[in-house]
């Protein structure tokens, strides 16, 4: 990409861009909560959002953007691309789903919206000195897209990175947990469990002995550390003695060197469950560790005032300091750029992300309108960056004192590589 050099044409382009930016939002109105809605009514699981993301690059494509996928050997990756400035916008945009319940944490809304940003910022690239990189990343929800995408090398030149995520409630710098995804897997011995129990090592028993430890270890855990799993194989018929078993965890904390202590000692109970039965045990790493967030604060800022003047009454911040809002890859996107993930509230009663109603609630007016704001108050973020001479030469030197650097040189993941 040749960059082309940004010169300031006149002194209104602040607000003559950022009102192009809500005049385009509001002329792709249409095609935006179309695109919402469609998702959400095709829910698809991480890894495997091949129509989501055909959607959104069809979109970009049709109104001008060049568009690459798949991007960072990943399928349903991509990158739509539109200007030639200096300082490169990157939206960020998730489309994957949820078991059971679709999208459940609204990354439907988080796609459309990401698009009107990169539609509107188009508009102006040119009079703001901009490049505008709608950043297309799987797989938010289980795998890492991001941290795999920044590994290799999706956000290398990107000066500043920005996504909003639906929620209960309007959060402009939240908090997240660092988290880790753990499968342990037991292999006893089959027996019959009548007439030869004796010759069994029973791998349910063994994870029974590592839930009872993890329970009793709940007490003594640190502060925002947690630990919550599921058994994904139990046995198959209760006069088997059960020779394979099998669970995943979920190991959170408040910053990587927390959740490292935690995982050595969650580690130590699936040991624990071996030992007591002579059963073998393997943990793999499911994902990527994602780091906690990190957000820009002057970005984070900018955008409270924007998505304020758009009529929305984000929590002050005092109260957002209480507000843990789980785990996102986005977390390793803000440890190494200037970055923001906030949260647009979407009405929904008395649900909360996760839940089958929240699911329902983001196919709705509510969740159209949070794409829209959504969008606009992006926009207007990003042209703020992109005027202020000194918030743009602050960009810019990050990136270019980045760009020497690989990015798994970076903080893209505070554990093991897993790939």
């Amino acid at each position: 990409m040749s960059a082309t050099p940004f010169v300031p044409r006149e002194d209104n382009l602040f607000a003559a861009a950022r009102a192009q930016c809500r005049a385009s939002v509001q002329r792709h109105e249409p095609e935006l909560v179309e695109l919402s809605r469609s998702i959400h009514a095709q829910p698809e699981l991480s890894f495997a959002e091949h129509r989501s993301a055909a959607k959104v690059a069809e979109l970009l494509a049709r109104h001008g953007f060049t568009v690459r996928t798949p991007v960072a050997g990943l399928d349903t990756a991509l990158v739509a691309e539109s200007g030639a400035g200096e300082l490169v916008v990157g939206i960020c945009a998730e489309y994957d789903a949820l078991p059971e319940v679709g999208h459940a944490c609204g990354h439907n809304v988080i796609a459309a919206a990401g698009v009107g940003a990169a539609l509107a910022l188009a508009e102006i690239a040119a009079d703001v000195g901009i490049t505008v990189r709608l950043i297309g990343t799987p797989a938010e929800e289980t795998g890492g897209g991001k941290v795999l995408m920044l590994r290799r090398g999706a956000f290398d030149d990107v000066a500043l990175a920005m996504m909003v995520h639906p929620g209960p409630e309007e959060i402009c710098r939240p908090t997240s947990l660092a988290i880790t995804d753990l499968e342990v897997r037991y292999t006893g011995r089959a027996a019959h469990a009548a007439s030869a129990p004796q010759l069994g090592r029973n791998a349910a028993d063994a994870l029974t002995v590592a839930q009872v430890a993890i329970g009793l270890l709940r007490q003594h855990l640190e502060p925002r550390q947690m630990v919550h799993g599921i058994v994904t194989a139990g046995g198959a018929a209760p006069n088997i003695v059960p020779a394979h078993t099998a669970a995943v965890y979920n190991l959170r904390a408040a910053e990587a060197r927390s959740l490292q202590r935690l995982e050595n000692r969650i580690r130590a109970c699936f040991e624990a469950g071996a030992t007591a039965t002579g059963c073998e045990h393997d943990v793999v790493q499911i994902s990527p560790v994602y780091a906690e967030l990190n957000p820009d604060g002057w970005l984070s800022e900018v955008y409270r005032r924007a998505i304020t003047e758009l009529g929305r009454e984000p929590l002050d911040r005092d109260e957002e300091l209480g507000r843990v809002i789980g785990s996102t890859d986005m977390g390793n996107v803000t440890q190494v750029l200037p970055a923001i993930h906030p949260m647009i509230a979407v009405d929904c009663g008395d649900a909360v992300n996760h839940q089958a109603e929240f699911a329902a609630a983001c196919a709705s007016p509510s969740a159209d309108r949070a794409v829209l704001d959504g969008a606009v108050a992006m926009a207007w973020t990003a042209v703020a960056a992109a005027l202020d001479g000194a918030q743009r030469d602050r960009l810019l030197a990050a990136a270019r004192d980045r760009s020497g650097r690989s990015s798994s040189e970076e903080f893209c993941t505070p554990g093991r590589p897993h790939e």
